[in-house]
């Protein structure tokens, strides 16, 4: 258990975001901050900038906005920067995922053309179906890190920052075990300077914003800082991580509709998943091994959420199947189809069908603006290694070792303004009424 703050350092100065990947996501995202931050649209799904916080009674009508209660950096403190293995500008990037409106883009036009990636670590194996043609070029993994290095400290620099943090906003890699590289930090450098096959380029990407002082988060299911190796890096320099896999589309519907059949003692027979996409991360997860990766988190959702081990007669023979299909025509608008055989009293059948026709990106540019800022404040509050209060933001929260993650929506949200207020050194919110412990 982390000590409280005995105070949280102010967010001062301006605050860098660092997206290793700038296409539909990180560009929607940095969009998005812009017209928000001169009142042209609502930062709407972003909790840091429109949710609230109930402080002790509910007869004390104390509910202040999140972003009052603690200090959190500003929309306008933002100064973005990143990664891609393909040359466009956030505009050009954003005009080709086409998510965001022609006359919205109009809007943020010169501010997004002075977003320009660097050089972008790509590795064919990784991420099969991109041909990458913005890439780092160096003789060793080590060397490759040292240029990642390079590119923070220059544009903390240039932009004059007193910090940065890092989301990774990039396509689904391939799926890998932990590997006796992953195993330490000695091993991991080591590995490195060996070009360890197992090394990815998510993993070279979080070393060298961690050693560059960078909170890391990351937003796909690749194994990342979740290795042995990146959590003693966040440990040895008292950094925070998080991750991951955002939850957005299906998923996140499964973590609230999940705890409601539990609560009420509904049973499952099956569930059902497919989804339709285009974009790039559809084309992505048209290969096998990197759907591999994505089907890992999508899949463990309902198992933890649903405790068959404890539950058998409702959820001990559930039968859970996703599927994830390519479809170009469909670009960013993502379709996530779900059929849930059910049960109730006596055992009767029944059925909920679901049709979500969301956008993906758009679902995401707020988890990467929250945890952002979120992220800052946990190292200025002296938070370090996996957060795992953050938890309400990815499909697959990283745990501490030999816990079990929790999937529960609700659950979630409860940890992470409960987090909020101990930083504060505000009660927590049990919600025991009142009457049975004053």
């Amino acid at each position: 258990m982390h000590p409280k703050p005995n105070e949280i350092a102010p967010a001062s100065g301006k605050l860098g975001v660092l997206l290793p990947g700038m296409g539909a996501v990180g560009t929607t995202f940095v969009a998005g901050v812009m017209l928000a931050r001169r009142g042209s649209a609502k930062p709407f799904g972003s909790l840091s900038q429109l949710g609230t916080i109930r402080l002790g009674k509910r007869t004390d009508h104390r509910v202040p906005p999140i972003k009052d209660f603690v200090p959190l950096a500003g929309l306008d403190q933002l100064e973005f920067g990143g990664w891609d293995i393909f040359p466009d500008n956030a505009l050009e990037a954003a005009s080709h995922a086409e998510v965001l409106s022609k006359e919205h883009l109009a809007l943020v036009k010169d501010e997004l053309e002075r977003v320009r990636p660097w050089p972008g670590v790509f590795f064919p194996g990784f991420v099969r179906r991109l041909n990458g043609t913005h890439v780092k070029t160096a003789p060793t993994k080590r060397d490759l890190a040292e240029q990642v290095r390079d590119d923070i400290r220059s544009f903390k620099k240039e932009r004059g920052l007193e910090r940065a943090v890092a989301i990774w906003c990039g396509s689904t890699e391939a799926y890998t075990e932990t590997s006796a590289a992953h195993a330490s930090l000695a091993a991991f450098e080591k590995g490195l300077a060996d070009d360890d096959a197992t090394i990815a380029p998510s993993m070279i990407y979080a070393y060298a914003c961690l050693m560059e002082g960078v909170p890391y988060a990351n937003g796909a299911p690749n194994l990342t800082v979740d290795i042995p190796a990146l959590q003693e890096l966040a440990r040895d320099r008292a950094l925070p991580v998080a991750g991951k896999d955002f939850k957005t589309g299906q998923t996140l519907m499964k973590t609230i509709l999940a705890p409601g059949l539990k609560a009420r003692m509904l049973g499952l027979r099956g569930w059902f998943s497919t989804n339709i996409l285009g974009n790039r991360d559809g084309e992505v997860l048209d290969d096998p091994d990197s759907f591999k990766s994505k089907e890992v988190t999508k899949l463990g959702v309902l198992d933890y959420i649903l405790q068959p081990k404890v539950y058998p007669d409702l959820y001990g023979s559930l039968y859970h199947k996703v599927r994830i299909e390519y479809y170009p025509p469909r670009g960013d608008q993502k379709e996530g189809w779900d059929n849930l055989d059910i049960f109730g009293w006596l055992g009767y059948p029944m059925q909920i069908k679901i049709d979500f026709l969301c956008r993906d990106s758009i679902l995401a540019a707020p988890i990467v603006l929250d945890l952002a800022l979120f992220l800052d404040l946990a190292q200025r509050a002296g938070l370090a290694g996996t957060q795992e209060w953050l938890s309400f933001y990815f499909k697959s929260p990283m745990t501490a070792p030999g816990l079990y993650p929790e999937h529960d929506l609700f659950i979630q949200l409860m940890k992470l303004k409960n987090t909020l207020r101990w930083m504060r050194g505000e009660e927590p919110i049990t919600h025991l009424g009142r009457e049975y412990y004053d």
